[in-house]
């Protein structure tokens, strides 16, 4: 298990005594864990990963691997990046183009204590090269490889010292939509058939979820909110999250009266478009200000053929409608709101057409402001 505890660096400049680094960040990784660290630009996560790996040193905190202290500031151990056990995939890659792909792979081996046989090295090499698909590729020079061949071969360089943790640093920003697709899964296949415990850091909100076994979500340095891709899409616990994760719509609300037991009790509250039954967290109360989301995948719509709607059911006018491939995104403008949703590509749906829009008690989901 990775366990990182009360990890702090801060990067003090003359305009802002803590800009930057990371704050009280505490997380511990199960073996054989995928676990990514998500958020915007200058959130903390990739020097989150530079203090798990050693290329920082953190101002304090902790850093284990199993029972094995990697950094501890009270006790004033630091161990070096090269005996820690870790392997890393960086952001540019850094294959070096002198190289070809076996010497790449070769490298960290050729340096490696105790030395290796020239044999086990060949063996390992081979081996790793194999795990990403370079195998026939070993004479290559390191330049003539494209750009998913060159995150390969970084992926089998962090692979093939047989590292107890793999650390992933936004590896996939500088491939291609179509390659980036096709190297989450591949790297996700590779990192499974080993079973080794990995730590990726990214900004793209969809290889987060569709790579993670656990994700958290980070912001100004510090983690906003930990659990499963799914759980944080639709249970978000800040409007940041909401915000930061796939499209949401927001309306401001008071809420009005709260009722049932439970985890998510539901409230009534009061925004711009009309009362909303919403699901609250547990410490809601009547009188508390609170955000409403809930995404436009969740949102239904129907003409309005005059009649009155039932529970969460608003009258309004459709506003645009954007074809985008493999939906219909539109805006539907109620009671001077505007509330984005998705439609078949199919569907038909014409601007100034007069509907009823149904948010489900379910899909809203009202957090505290």
């Amino acid at each position: 298990m990775l366990t990182i505890r009360a990890l702090s660096k801060i990067y003090a400049n003359r305009y802002d005594a803590h800009a930057g680094g990371v704050r009280d960040i505490t997380f511990s990784l199960p073996s054989g864990t995928f676990f990514t660290l998500l958020g915007p630009s200058g959130c903390g996560k990739t020097t989150t990963l530079r203090c798990v790996a050693g290329l920082e040193r953190p101002d304090a905190g902790c850093v284990a691997l199993g029972e094995r202290v990697l950094f501890d500031s009270e006790r004033g151990i630091a161990v070096p990046m090269n005996q820690r056990g870790i392997g890393m995939v960086f952001q540019s890659y850094a294959i070096w183009p002198h190289m070809t792909v076996f010497e790449n792979v070769a490298f960290p081996l050729r340096h490696k204590r105790p030395r290796l046989a020239r044999a086990e090295i060949r063996e390992r090499v081979a081996k790793a090269l194999q795990l990403v698909h370079l195998d026939g590729l070993e004479d290559r020079p390191a330049p003539y490889l494209s750009g998913g061949q060159q995150q390969r071969l970084a992926l089998a360089r962090a692979l093939v010292g047989e590292p107890r943790v793999l650390l992933l640093d936004e590896p996939l920003s500088n491939l291609d939509a179509k390659l980036r697709e096709e190297m989450r899964f591949e790297i996700r296949q590779v990192v499974d058939r080993l079973g080794v415990t990995t730590l990726f850091v990214t900004h793209e909100q969809i290889e987060a979820l569709t790579m993670s076994d656990v994700m958290a979500v980070m912001k100004d340095g510090v983690i906003i909110q930990e659990g499963a891709p799914a759980e944080i899409y639709t249970r978000p616990a800040a409007e940041f999250v909401a915000d930061f994760i796939g499209r949401t719509n927001f309306l401001r609300g008071t809420v009005a009266s709260v009722g049932g037991d439970g985890d998510m009790p539901v409230a009534s509250i009061e925004t711009p478009i009309g009362v909303l039954a919403c699901r609250v967290d547990a410490a809601t109360r009547a009188g508390d200000a609170v955000t409403v989301a809930v995404r436009p995948e969740n949102v239904a719509i129907a003409l309005d053929e005059g009649g009155g709607g039932g529970e969460n059911s608003f009258a309004g006018t459709v506003e645009s409608v954007v074809y985008v491939g493999n939906m219909l995104d539109c805006l539907v403008a109620v009671a001077g709101e505007r509330i984005r949703l998705q439609l078949h590509p199919s569907a038909s749906l014409a601007r100034g057409t007069n509907v009823r829009l149904d948010l489900p008690v379910e899909h809203c989901l009202a957090m505290q402001r």
